[in-house]
């Protein structure tokens, strides 16, 4: 049997943390959860568990934000999924998110962070021939 898809949720809202690790369990990954930005790029930097995608709340405790967890994780693989999840900040998402991620707007129900993160893993997996 093939090893479930590791993603890396980094949420401080205790609450919200539990319905996205209960929703992405639900639909088949295992999960690592952390609440800071530094506790995420020092994890993603590491290499010791190969995350397959990234779910950030954009406001975190700590110095880094989800924008900059999400840029960490673009410079260690620069297609690597990255699924935001924000109450406010879904203004700055054109200037300040990765390309080619999905921005969720709380209150949102938890499938859509398992549609968010599978279409991208989805993506990334499909070759693609020339345009």
């Amino acid at each position: 049997m093939a090893e479930l898809p590791i993603v890396l949720v980094i949420e401080d809202e205790d609450a919200i943390q539990a319905i996205v690790e209960d929703a992405l369990t639900e639909g088949g990954f295992q999960i690592a959860t952390v609440k800071t930005g530094e506790e995420a790029v020092t994890l993603l930097r590491g290499g010791l568990v190969p995350y397959r995608a990234v779910v950030t709340d954009v406001n975190l405790l700590g110095r880094l934000d989800g924008w900059d967890v999400a840029r960490a994780a673009r410079e260690i693989d620069p297609h690597f999924p990255v699924v935001y999840m924000t109450g406010g900040a879904a203004d700055k998402w054109p200037v300040l998110g990765v390309p080619n991620s999905i921005l969720l707007q709380k209150p949102f129900a938890p499938a859509q962070v398992v549609a968010a993160v599978s279409q991208l893993l989805n993506a990334g997996s499909q070759q693609t021939g020339p345009a």
